[in-house]
């Protein structure tokens, strides 16, 4: 049985302005533990849609992972305004608390 994420990069190959299909294939490549990978895809779906919190917190995460806080922080600030403007409360309070334990 494939890789789902093969499965999203076929579709993805099929159709590469689509947004779904492209944050589906990051989120299967992260669990495959290829965020590398994933970065891309995050990259282009925040890219896509000014409104859209859930790659960017993704992203954020990632970059925080791979050790530049500093290439997080404002995804993750933006994201917090997204999730403020919203109404999504747990997002919130999460992104709140990683922004706060972020140096400077």
């Amino acid at each position: 049985m494939p890789a789902r994420s093969e499965q999203f990069a076929v579709l993805v190959r099929q159709q590469p302005e689509n947004t779904l299909f492209r944050f589906s294939l990051a989120q299967a490549l992260v669990q495959e533990g290829r965020a590398d990978e994933a970065r891309p895809h995050y990259e282009f779906c925040v890219a896509s849609r000014d409104d859209w919190m859930m790659p960017r917190i993704l992203l954020g995460k990632l970059l925080l992972q791979a050790g530049r806080p500093a290439e997080a922080k404002p995804l993750l600030a933006a994201a917090l305004q997204l999730a403020v403007d919203q109404h999504h409360e747990e997002p919130e309070h999460e992104l709140r608390a990683l922004l706060a334990s972020l140096p400077g």
